[in-house]
């Protein structure tokens, strides 16, 4: 400090502070050698509080106001006798501004997921991401446990210790509010203002409120998401019957406009007898319709014939690729409900894998299901 800064500083009568920030959260009064003058107007506008330290120690706490600093207005300060020698007084004070209003663009996310049992998917993963705001409503504690004799507090300086006390109540808060997994959004705001007020009961001991609390999303893995669109995927089919009955005519419609295609005539054949099947199913009430058995007319050959070559298939299962399977063995799979018209497919001369009631070839096996049985 030069003479001017002195001279300027024992001048100036009016203390105040016009904050030109976003993210100051206490601001210090510059004063040469700290000597506040006898007399001098104190300035606190809306949404500030100003802190008065006198030799290390909080001595008043100023609301929205202005104030004349004089002994008879400042009863905790009336000891400071050096100030009736006016800018020779030895005694040293200080003024602290406090923004007392929302700060609101503060963000929080969870790094790592956080591990919630749900009532139908079980063990699940969950990460979350929102904003909330934060509001100084202790001015001396604030002063006392977090900013100690820092110029300027900022919001960064305490953003990333709200941020993780607020994801190490996220869990908690998320388990104790016994929602299931699919109806989390809708409960969204409610655990919101639930987790606002434990945190600002929490943060009471370093001045702090929390009155907005948001979660803007509520994310599960991949393959949980996988799950959830194949379920969506089967509730906007409906009848799984009818929708296998449809997908294999349109098989039919293909090999038939098609029939210099690959194993065109067998497929076309293959599927009218499918169909066939699965009509005279429908018509005699789910009864098994066999097909007729041919007579023997000549007798049974010593030696068997070779077997005819059968392509091999493999099914995507959760991810996972199963087989090789042959038809009989899907047959299988399909009567066992392991093997739908949604579930990928794939074999030797296929460009990609495809849902099986895509692909003409399985149109019998997947006929060859029985339909749910007629209520009782």
């Amino acid at each position: 400090m030069g003479l001017m800064d002195k001279l300027r500083g024992e001048l100036i009568d009016i203390i105040e502070w016009l904050d030109d920030s976003r993210d100051t959260m206490v601001w210090r009064f510059p004063r040469y050698q700290n000597e506040i003058k006898m007399g001098a107007k104190l300035v606190v506008r809306e949404s500030q509080t100003a802190v008065f330290v006198n030799e290390g120690k909080i001595a008043d706490v100023f609301e929205p106001g202005t104030y004349t600093l004089e002994t008879r207005n400042l009863p905790i300060l009336s000891t400071l006798k050096g100030w009736k020698y006016g800018f020779n007084s030895p005694f040293k004070a200080e003024v602290y501004f406090v923004n007392t209003r929302q700060f609101t663009d503060m963000k929080w996310g969870t790094q790592n997921p956080v591990i919630l049992r749900d009532a139908e998917f079980g063990v699940v993963r969950v990460r979350a991401f929102g904003a909330f705001a934060a509001r100084v409503v202790d001015a001396s504690r604030l002063l006392r446990e977090l900013v100690g004799t820092d110029p300027q507090f900022r919001t960064e300086e305490v953003q990333e210790y709200l941020r993780q006390l607020m994801v190490g109540r996220l869990g908690g808060a998320l388990a104790t509010a016994g929602v299931p997994l699919l109806d989390l959004a809708a409960h969204q705001d409610a655990i919101g203002r639930r987790l606002a007020a434990v945190l600002t009961e929490e943060l009471a001991e370093v001045g702090i409120a929390i009155p907005k609390f948001v979660i803007e999303n509520v994310s599960v893995p991949p393959e949980v998401e996988q799950a959830l669109d194949k379920r969506t995927s089967m509730g906007a089919v409906g009848d799984l019957d009818r929708y296998t009955r449809f997908q294999a005519a349109n098989a039919m419609e293909a090999a038939a406009n098609n029939p210099g295609g690959e194993a065109g005539a067998g497929i076309g054949l293959g599927l009218g007898m499918a169909m066939g099947q699965q009509m005279a199913r429908s018509m005699g009430g789910g009864a098994a319709t066999q097909p007729p058995q041919p007579a023997a007319t000549q007798p049974a050959a010593t030696e068997p014939p070779p077997l005819p070559d059968q392509a091999q298939w493999y099914v995507g299962v959760g991810g996972q690729r199963q087989g090789p399977y042959d038809l009989g063995a899907l047959a299988e799979q399909a009567n066992a409900g392991a093997l739908g018209a949604d579930t990928l497919v794939w074999r030797t001369g296929m460009a990609q894998w495809q849902p099986a009631g895509q692909v003409p070839e399985l149109a019998s096996v997947l006929a060859s299901v029985p339909p749910p049985l007629p209520p009782q």
